[in-house]
C-alpha cells in the first residue's frame, strides 16, 4: 500500500471532509490536478510551498485506490510527482494528522509518515 501525501490548510481539509471529497486547493484548481508528494518529497514541498504556515494537516492517501486518474509526472529537478486528475474521494484517505511548526520554524512530520 504505497502512500502519497497532501499538505492542506486544516480548515480546507475539514470542509472537504464535510462534503466527502477534496476538489483541490487554489493551486490545484489552477493547474488542473491535485498535487501530492511522496514521503521523500513531502518535507521539501512543505518548506518550499508552506514555509511558516501553521494550522496545516498532512493527509496520507493510498495511491493504488486512485486508479488511472493518478499520474506520475516530472516536476522539481525532473523528479516524478504524483498528480491526481480527479477529485479525491475520502475512501482513499488512510489518515490525517496535524502538521505543526517546530521551534525552528520547520514543519514537524508525524512519525508514521516516514518523511
Amino acid at each position: 500500500m504505497p502512500l502519497i501525501y497532501k499538505i492542506s490548510p486544516a480548515a480546507d481539509w475539514r470542509a472537504a471532509e464535510q462534503v466527502g471529497r477534496f476538489t483541490g486547493a487554489p493551486v490545484d484548481l489552477a493547474d488542473g490536478y491535485i498535487h501530492f508528494s511522496t514521503a521523500d518529497q513531502a518535507r521539501e514541498t512543505a518548506a518550499k510551498h508552506f514555509k511558516g504556515q501553521g494550522d496545516l494537516v498532512l493527509v496520507a492517501v493510498e495511491a493504488d485506490r486512485l486508479g488511472d486518474a493518478l499520474r506520475w509526472e516530472p516536476s522539481r529537478g525532473g523528479a516524478l510527482f504524483p498528480h491526481l486528475y480527479a477529485e479525491l474521494s475520502m475512501d482513499a484517505v488512510v489518515w490525517v494528522k496535524d502538521l505543526p511548526l517546530g521551534p525552528d520554524g520547520a514543519h514537524v512530520f508525524p512519525e508514521e509518515a516516514g518523511c
